[in-house]
């Protein structure tokens, strides 16, 4: 059938069709009875189903969203992950439905979607693959930014193919010496008549080398004594690949997210147009912190999808895997595992959509709901992605099954967008304040 998703007319794939969404079968298992269908598996029951809550269209959101997963992302995860592939064309399959430009205004083909809804497509595609989706959220929070921040002329040149993803974005933050105190950052970008010369080395960078644009934050003042000052120095760069002065470390070998790359982003006297400093001198801590709550919600959302897979699965595998005579579900133990894992990821999708709400709100304490959203969520996701492995017993280790994947992929959440420890540190000083 037909709808109208996303600002555009486009066609919902077979709910009937099969998936190869649950891995390799178990000895004596069908693939029948593993994999499923689409249908079947969206029969859930109402302790594990995320469209609960949710207006009508937003689970058309979330059913686009969760078809292309199945259709697009899951059945090449493995191979993704495996080979270390960029799956830059499926990327582009995605922009067609809207995912290049999800909270881009209108103007140059966005589809201007708040971020409760966007957390809900995001947390649906991470069902199919946790890594690509964050990239496509990272993809998404950089084209936001120059929608926010940028002038007019930055805006016309750079979101229309941002938003196609014929060009990918990457944000540049995080440094060598510059993790979790973000404003201690040492590049350097210096004033040069109509240009800036950058030198300074980035560090994480997720499509580092891959991605056509950089958006970097760069110091333009002195870090200076007082440690309160130092944000007011730091400037927004638009980097473009190619710039000479601009080059890039040794691909990293990770743990998960390993259908995107990771590099180095350094500059050595990158000199770069004046016009692409977004938004004024001293404004780049503030584009990026206000960009990190939204990366948050997102970044939460992609743990909620990881979870949503690992626990389907694992409750299909408990259901056929059988020991002493009986499937494993039958044990009490096992039972109990599932009901905590339902309880959790329940508990982290409501943390989640409440920070989305207060975000789409502009409520003054979005940032703090931000942050306990991440710690909930990446926390209580990863332990959920971890029981499900659990329950897989031996074959849970094995890569033949996704749920290791997802494992792998969601670790990483408690770590980037600002460590779980740093979150910790927001929610109890605005608890302290007098």
């Amino acid at each position: 059938m037909s709808v109208f998703f996303l600002g555009r007319s486009t066609r919902i794939f077979s709910a009937a069709s099969s998936r190869a969404f649950f891995g390799a079968p178990v000895p004596g298992m069908t693939r029948s009875v593993v994999w499923g269908t689409l249908q079947q598996r969206r029969n859930f029951s109402a302790t594990i189903d995320p469209s609960i809550g949710l207006t009508d269209e937003q689970k058309e959101y979330q059913e686009m969203a969760r078809s292309f997963a199945d259709k697009e992302l899951s059945p090449s995860m493995q191979v993704w992950d495996e080979k270390e592939v960029f799956p830059v064309d499926v990327l582009k399959k995605g922009a067609e439905l809207g995912f290049g430009g999800l909270y881009c205004k209108e103007d140059f083909g966005g589809v201007n979607l708040g971020r409760l809804a966007t957390s809900i497509i995001f947390e649906a595609l991470s069902t199919g693959c946790v890594s690509t989706t964050a990239y496509v959220s990272i993809h998404n929070m950089c084209a936001w930014m120059i929608d926010t921040f940028a002038n007019d002329q930055q805006k016309s040149k750079y979101l229309p193919s941002l938003i196609t993803m014929d060009k990918l974005a990457s944000y540049c933050l995080t440094e060598p010496g510059a993790g979790s105190d973000a404003a201690s950052l040492a590049t350097t970008a210096k004033k040069a008549g109509d240009t800036y010369v950058l030198n300074g080395s980035k560090a994480f960078i997720s499509g580092g080398g891959q991605s056509d644009v950089y958006l970097v934050m760069a110091r333009t003042g002195g870090p200076g004594k007082d440690v309160a000052c130092r944000p007011k120095g730091i400037s927004c760069f638009i980097v473009e690949k190619g710039t000479p002065g601009l080059s890039f470390g040794k691909k990293e070998q990770k743990l998960g997210w390993n259908s995107q790359p990771t590099r180095a982003v350094i500059l050595e006297d990158c000199t770069v147009p004046a016009e692409n400093l977004v938004g004024g001198e001293g404004q780049g801590f503030t584009i990026a912190m206000k960009g990190l709550n939204g990366g948050r919600v997102n970044i939460a959302s992609c743990s909620l999808g990881a979870a949503q897979a690992s626990l389907e699965t694992a409750l299909e595998y408990t259901k056929v895997r059988k020991q002493f005579n009986k499937p494993i579900a039958a044990f009490q133990n096992t039972q109990f595992k599932l009901a905590e894992m339902a309880t959790a990821l329940l508990s982290s999708r409501l943390m989640v959509r409440q920070a989305a709400r207060m975000l789409d709100e502009g409520s003054a304490a979005a940032s703090v709901y931000c942050a306990m959203a991440k710690l909930q969520s990446t926390e209580d996701c990863f332990q959920i992605c971890d029981q499900a492995l659990q329950l897989h017993g031996g074959y849970g280790y094995l890569k033949d099954y996704k749920v290791q994947q997802y494992f792998r992929d969601a670790r990483v959440h408690r770590i980037l967008e600002g460590t779980n420890e740093v979150m910790k540190v927001i929610v109890s000083r605005e608890m302290l304040k007098d």
